[in-house]
């Protein structure tokens, strides 16, 4: 909704604007507001996604881990009872051939006792038969939990292994950013890992002077050292944010508020990391927070930056979720 009411706010300006602008000028303004605008409304639509796909894959990691150690505990259980009724089986069994072997021996007994006899050992048969019968179907329960518990051993290790890939990808990346930026240390320029994301804070004394949307030398030449590492990966996407401090411009001219500065300084880095790189622009968002989004209560010169948010391309992972 922010982006929303600054491209409305911008669209007033230009509407005002257009009696004190040549009307070339006037149209420039106008068809980069606009594109600004459709990019903002797509790159925050994307960034919700992967957001949402993001929990989406924890809670389908938790769940499957809750399921697999569900089997585990299941197949330990009918493992006992298989044993157990084993052992019963085997002493049926035993009894029964027992039994037999007192028939035989006892054949020249009276014929009631030979009845009793019989009577009794068709009882042991056919409680040997359903302890056979009880027997195989256990085992073949057993069979099937262990073909299920191999399944979802396989499936946790395959998310576990991609989660591992994408964290040891983004770690490597960061080193490689710290390296490409490290003789811009102390001059306003911080990099962190944090939520699986890299981000990359330059401060408004390094890119910019006060109120100015044209980056300067120290700045534009970090910036191209960070564009020739991002360049080699592929799947990344990348989001430029411009932010300023709260205190209000005073201007009749563009920048006319904090979020057209903003907008503008965010558009200018990304444009010179096209112009410095092979990143896919389809790779690219720029965006503008104004002054909403402060990192310091006290030093305003902090809120004053331009973070570059570094994220990983969970699209295959989202397509193994979509599989389940």
């Amino acid at each position: 909704m922010k982006y929303f009411k600054l491209c409305s706010l911008c669209l007033t300006f230009l509407i005002f604007a257009s009696s004190c602008v040549p009307s070339k000028k006037y149209n420039e303004l106008l068809e980069k507001e606009k594109t600004c605008s459709e990019e903002l409304a797509k790159y925050k639509k994307m960034s919700l996604d992967y957001e949402s796909l993001s929990k989406e894959l924890e809670m389908k990691f938790d769940l499957t881990n809750k399921e697999l150690m569900a089997i585990k505990k299941d197949t330990a259980l009918l493992g006992e009872s298989f044993r157990l009724l084993n052992r019963e089986y085997n002493i049926i069994k035993r009894q029964s051939a027992e039994l037999e072997n007192s028939f035989k021996n006892l054949k020249n007994l009276s014929a009631k006792e030979t009845a009793a006899l019989q009577a009794e050992l068709k009882v042991k048969n056919l409680d040997l038969q359903e302890k056979e019968d009880m027997l195989l179907g256990l085992e073949e329960e057993l069979k099937e939990k262990e073909i299920l518990l191999s399944e979802r051993e396989k499936r946790v290790n395959e998310l576990e292994e991609m989660l591992r890939k994408k964290e040891d990808g983004i770690r490597f990346l960061k080193e490689r950013v710290a390296k490409a930026l490290k003789g811009f240390e102390g001059q306003g320029l911080t990099i962190e890992q944090k939520n699986g994301r890299i981000y990359v804070s330059l401060e408004e004394k390094l890119l910019f002077s006060s109120g100015s949307t044209t980056v300067q030398e120290d700045g534009v030449n970090a910036l191209i050292q960070l564009s020739q590492v991002l360049e080699t990966e592929k799947d990344l996407e990348i989001i430029v944010e411009g932010h300023t401090d709260s205190d209000k411009l005073k201007r009749t001219t563009s920048p006319k508020n904090n979020w057209e500065l903003s907008v503008l300084r965010s558009t200018a880095v990304v444009e010179i990391i096209l112009a410095n790189s092979q990143v896919d622009p389809t790779q690219l968002m720029a965006a503008g927070r104004g002054e909403f989004f402060p990192i310091s209560d006290t030093e305003k010169a902090k809120n004053r930056r331009i973070e570059i948010i570094i994220s990983p391309n969970l699209n295959e992972l989202y397509e193994i979720i979509s599989n389940e």
